[in-house]
């Protein structure tokens, strides 16, 4: 009889293994976040738009996504230590290449590529999380974990890159990612025995073809939604042409799965209502947190709030979100309805867009965006993790993955959603704003005028000549007028995304569920990344 040789050596200690899982999960969820952690900083380095440095992570995100299913044939035909090494260090060697590159396409070439090896490295270490767990009550701690740390990538970020580049060159950053990844690959190297998480398959008959198709696809929605905007949407060639061959691939897609023995994954897991309905709620989950993004932006474009004291303001969001997967793990635990975890965080998360509607002014100390600042850390981790247990729940054991590669499929389409709306609202609704200033201040606010030409007047008294004060006194009048903008669109903007909510919350009230969701222990396990 042989013997069973276990993952881990025996020695080792049940939180070493915790704390060394970790050291390699984090710095592979942070490279998502690198190229929009500073936007501006990304794409002066590379001499690109910001548009440009936003896709340079759509990349990364859409060949993780489209990665994902294939990668489970390559982990299931290598030794787990081998496997987890040689994606650690081809990490490393890509890091090492974008480090030293200031080609931007070359960078996008690799990008994708490190969104494949992401994809290995994240597989690996959360099927070595979950093997672990042994039971439905660990699982759901497990995926309360997992996504807590998924979460905090944002916040995290921020603190990790402010500094480094506040002092140094944007590239910087994938050297201090190359000496991340070091010493959790090390401990993982100690403490592993080089043994098979599963039986042996060869690799052949792999769907090359559906993985080609899909990633192409997802590619091609990451452009049209980064620069629909940007190119004036459908009056643009190129974007007639990538939505036209988004369509067509998607249907050459669909029919492949519906015809196929072993498909990618399975259509007809939405013939189940309740599967759509968690995938709806995921795809308008992270349109919600996606808005976020407007709230930093006026920290930092308003408010003139640094980087670095940005990422401390962002520490009350990261401790909100942790307190609030911990309450949601154990309402979970308990046994409390998923219906009513789902309301408590859509709450929270209309109550932080709704309190922001009065905070947004031209003058707001620090102190006041504590509190919306929690609020929206409290609403994303108490809906997060509920969710993705919603979908992979609704998914039958028999379509295996398919909840897993669905629910990263929305959470990119939501995310890039997120994006393309922001960008839309934000030209049309600061491109009419400006005008009603504009006639406002000609034609029926006298008073505004008056102390524009008293101002005009006192520059002059100091000795300076008319004309430039009139430089500088217009100048000043516009930039009051485009920060005036600014606030009406993100205003008006979550005005919308609370209506949106507001829709949801209904939903999730009216619609039939089960008294007690029950997670499939033998199918899904997490995707394996999110932003």
């Amino acid at each position: 009889m042989s013997r069973v040789i276990p993952v881990f050596k025996p020695w080792v200690p049940e939180w070493l293994i915790r704390i060394s899982l970790l050291l390699v999960i984090l710095p592979g969820i942070i490279l998502f976040s690198l190229s929009i952690s500073n936007v501006s900083a990304s794409a002066g380095y590379y001499g690109v738009s910001p548009n440009d440095a936003q896709f340079s992570m759509i990349i990364l995100y859409a060949a993780t996504a489209s990665f994902v299913v294939l990668e489970k044939r390559f982990f299931r035909n290598f030794a787990s230590k081998i496997y987890l090494l040689i994606s650690v260090l081809l990490l490393v060697i890509t890091c090492y290449i974008c480090y030293n590159t200031r080609t931007f396409f070359l960078l996008l070439i690799f990008r994708y590529i490190q969104g494949m090896l992401t994809c290995t490295s994240l597989s690996i270490t959360l099927t070595l999380m979950f093997s672990r767990l042994h039971n439905e009550r660990s699982k759901e701690i497990g995926y309360s974990v997992v996504y807590c740390v998924l979460l905090c990538v944002s916040p995290l970020s921020v603190l990790f890159t402010a500094s480094i580049i506040d002092s140094f060159n944007f590239n910087v950053i994938y050297k201090c990612a190359i000496y991340s990844f070091l010493p959790g690959a090390v401990l993982m190297c100690i403490i592993m025995n080089n043994v098979h998480l599963d039986r042996k398959l060869p690799l052949y008959k792999l769907d090359w073809a559906s993985f080609v198709i899909y990633s192409v696809c997802l590619c091609l929605i990451g452009y049209v939604m980064i620069y629909g905007q940007q190119y004036d949407w459908f009056d643009d060639r190129r974007i007639t042409l990538s939505v036209t061959a988004i369509i067509l691939l998607l249907t050459v897609f669909v029919i492949r799965q519906l015809h196929s023995k072993r498909p990618y994954f399975y259509i007809q897991a939405f013939k189940s209502r309740s599967f759509v309905l968690a995938a709806l709620l995921l795809f308008v989950f992270y349109i919600c947190r996606g808005s976020f993004g407007i709230t930093t932006s006026y920290m930092s474009g308003v408010l003139g709030i640094d980087p670095i004291n940005q990422g401390y303001l962002l520490i009350y969001n990261l401790l909100a979100i942790v307190v609030s997967v911990t309450i949601a793990s154990r309402f979970m635990l308990r046994k409390k309805p998923l219906r009513l975890i789902l309301i408590y965080g859509f709450t929270l998360l209309l109550a932080f867009h709704v309190y922001m509607c009065f905070v947004f002014s031209a003058q707001v100390d620090t102190g006041s965006l504590i509190l919306p600042v929690i609020l929206q850390g409290l609403g994303a981790g108490m809906c997060m993790t509920p969710i993705i247990l919603f979908i992979i729940s609704s998914s039958p054991v028999k379509y295996g993955n398919t909840g897993s590669a669905v629910g990263i499929f929305m959470r990119f389409t939501g995310f890039c959603s997120s994006i393309a709306l922001v960008n839309y609202f934000q030209l049309y609704r600061q491109a009419d704003h400006a005008s009603r200033f504009q006639e406002q201040l000609s034609v029926l606010n006298p008073v505004a005028v008056q102390k524009l030409t008293l101002y005009k007047q006192a520059l002059t008294a100091k000795g300076i000549a008319p004309d430039q004060a009139i430089k500088i006194s217009n100048g000043l009048l516009s930039k009051t007028i485009g920060i005036q903008t600014q606030l009406r669109f993100a205003v008006d903007y979550y005005q919308m995304i609370s209506w949106l909510l507001l829709t949801i919350i209904l939903i999730v009230i009216l619609f039939p569920s089960k008294k007690q969701t029950v997670i499939n222990l033998g199918a899904n396990q997490p995707a394996p990344v999110v932003y």
